[in-house]
């Protein structure tokens, strides 16, 4: 199996030197730059990334910037990409780097606020190079898909690590994807034990699905867009009182809004 597990990876490295999307965290080795890449990409598309991205970081170019910033501007910023309790967490990571410097390893990468061990993997992989797998769905389901290993099994044990767990997840990402496979496309078809074979998970028909609108993220991204701007919550006509105030105990418990005498606001 290792000459396969290797002969399928040199496939994919090679492939991914071909292809590879030119996206901006790609271009750069700095450790605040790549975690703030890493933090706004969970569970947000990569072109709605790219631009709030881009912007972050004219507006705070360094940790220190962002751990010295008012917590209302660092919400307000963040509006639209959905979960703001990961820019109170990412925030509160940078203070911990401004006051004792960047961890070099995954493991210390982990002691900081709110860094799971897959984006502690990622900057110390991307950033400081060490060899560690960065284990996020798209590689689970490559490494499941191919049956040639566990994720850390994949990994080169040369300096092509970082280059690997870029282009593990961009083969995720593009053409071995959850729903939609295309296997022709694939450079480590040749070894996949799953080629022309993928069990497709069924989607949830469309009339159960919840829309967006009634679940209570919903709400409460629009509590703190309200809050950031000095503008009231929305009427009662639009989202009902007993939505609001769940969603308003839920930031409470977050730690991002308080409730005070004139009424909740983004705690500092």
């Amino acid at each position: 199996m290792s000459e396969q597990r290797a002969a399928a990876r040199d496939a994919v490295l090679a492939w991914y030197a071909d292809v590879a999307r030119d996206l901006p965290w790609r271009r750069t080795g700095d450790p605040y730059a790549i975690l703030v890449s890493e933090v706004m990409l969970q569970q947000t598309q990569v072109a709605r990334v790219v631009p709030r991205y881009e912007d972050w970081l004219d507006r705070w170019p360094t940790a220190g910037d962002l751990a010295a910033a008012d917590r209302r501007d660092v919400l307000a910023a963040w509006v639209g990409l959905g979960y703001n309790s990961r820019a109170v967490r990412l925030q509160d990571a940078c203070a911990v780097v401004a006051r004792d410097g960047w961890p070099r390893t995954a493991k210390g990468l982990r002691a900081l606020p709110g860094i799971g061990p897959y984006t502690a993997a990622a900057v110390a992989s991307f950033a400081f190079g060490e060899r560690v797998a960065a284990v996020d769905t798209n590689v689970v389901r490559i490494s499941e898909r191919l049956g040639l290993g566990a994720p850390d099994e994949l990994l080169p044990d040369d300096e092509r690590a970082a280059t690997w767990n870029q282009a593990a997840m961009e083969l995720g990402a593009t053409v071995c994807r959850a729903r939609v496979v295309a296997c022709d496309a694939c450079p480590a078809a040749a070894w996949c034990r799953s080629a022309g074979a993928v069990a497709i998970p069924e989607r949830a028909p469309r009339g159960s699905r919840v829309r967006f609108q009634d679940t209570d993220r919903y709400v409460r991204g629009r509590i703190v867009a309200a809050l950031t701007r000095d503008e009231p919550l929305p009427a009662e006509a639009e989202i009902p009182a007993e939505r609001l105030d769940r969603a308003l105990d839920a930031l409470v418990r977050d730690g991002l809004v308080v409730r005070t005498p004139d009424g909740p606001a983004i705690a500092s």
